[in-house]
């Protein structure tokens, strides 16, 4: 396993992220604790140390067996990153949302089932469109300062207000956030438009969630297997099924699952990208270990972009026109440096 800086810190984390919002089985599905520690016993023997839950995951016990069993090993090896945001409570208006209040509550009750007085990393879940971002990047900082927090991420969160977020904390001294959780995969690239460029600008990493697209880009839906995606679910639509064909034809060409070319497309984008990636079975997270040896060509690497490519929309689409280029770069676009 090779590590990766996580954004603008000097952070070290391993190239895959284990993804543990199925450690416990409530809701009939999910990994039982003993199968939870054996999976996180075969990934930090392969060098994995980033570990993704959050408050909510199977109602808090993904937490708690991700507590038992760092109090049973060196907690300054693993970079745990947990959530805020969702509601655990429905009986107190304020035990959900960003505000500060649920913030501070959220946490405080997070490092109870973790067993720890520290988290590595606290992620904004998902934007509640009310708190202000202000309120949120203070919030983030005084839990820094206090130790309670390493370093600050976002999730699912539209690009304009992350972008406000990282500027207010720059000007006024806060810490910056450093990693951005965003669905993206070869079937759900829109993050591209605005969410990705907007990354790249701020040196933020990327940890995409359903880098498999579910488990469609594994190809065995193809294979009229059953799984929890439902028949009208936009992941099974045309288009999907036309990328998930490409994927399957390039895995055959490299004797390798489909998976593996998936999540190695997802690590191969010209920016800091680390896939979650989430497993109820030992065998189902080895399997996903084997991608870090694979690698793509750039033949294959274009087939999947375009086989997956989408309209940026305005302004992306609007920039790339020939009429534009002429106006802004007079004649001289493919003559001047572009940055990246």
């Amino acid at each position: 396993m090779n590590y990766k800086l996580l954004g603008r810190s000097g952070l070290k984390v391993s190239e895959l992220c284990l993804g543990t919002m199925g450690f416990g089985t409530e809701a009939g599905w999910g990994a039982d604790a003993a199968t939870s520690f054996a999976i996180m016993d075969s990934f930090t023997n392969a060098g994995g140390n980033f570990l993704d839950t959050a408050n909510v995951y199977k109602l808090g016990t993904s937490e708690k067996i991700i507590g038992e069993y760092i109090s049973n090993h060196d907690r300054d090896y693993f970079v745990l990153a947990t959530k805020y945001s969702l509601k655990d409570n429905l009986t107190n208006p304020n035990a959900s949302g960003n505000n500060r209040k649920n913030m501070m509550r959220s946490v405080e009750e997070s490092l109870r089932r973790l067993k720890t007085d520290f988290i590595d990393m606290l992620y904004l879940h998902i934007w509640d469109d009310i708190t202000p971002i202000d309120e949120v990047m203070r919030g983030l900082d005084d839990l820094i300062r206090q130790g309670k927090v390493n370093y600050a991420a976002i999730s699912d969160t539209p690009a304009w207000v992350i972008a406000k977020g990282n500027t207010l904390a720059e000007l006024m001294g806060w810490s910056q956030l450093i990693a951005l959780q965003v669905e993206y995969s070869l079937i759900q690239r829109t993050p591209e438009r605005e969410l990705i460029p907007m990354a790249k600008h701020f040196g933020m990493t990327v940890t995409p969630w359903a880098p498999l697209g579910g488990g469609v880009l594994s190809g065995k839906y193809l294979r009229g297997e059953q799984g929890r995606i439902k028949p009208e679910s936009r992941r099974l639509d045309d288009r999907s099924v036309n990328i998930t064909k490409a994927v399957v034809a390039i895995a055959g060409e490299l004797g390798v699952s489909a998976s593996h070319v998936a999540l190695q497309w997802v690590m191969s984008r010209g920016f800091s990208s680390i896939p979650i990636v989430g497993a109820t079975k030992v065998n189902q997270l080895e399997e996903n270990l084997k991608t870090i040896e694979v690698v793509l060509t750039k033949e294959h690497i274009q087939k999947l972009d375009e086989v997956s490519a989408i309209d940026l929309g305005f302004p992306g689409e609007f920039f790339k026109e020939d009429g534009v280029k002429m106006n802004s770069f007079g004649g001289f676009y493919d003559k001047v440096e572009k940055r990246t």
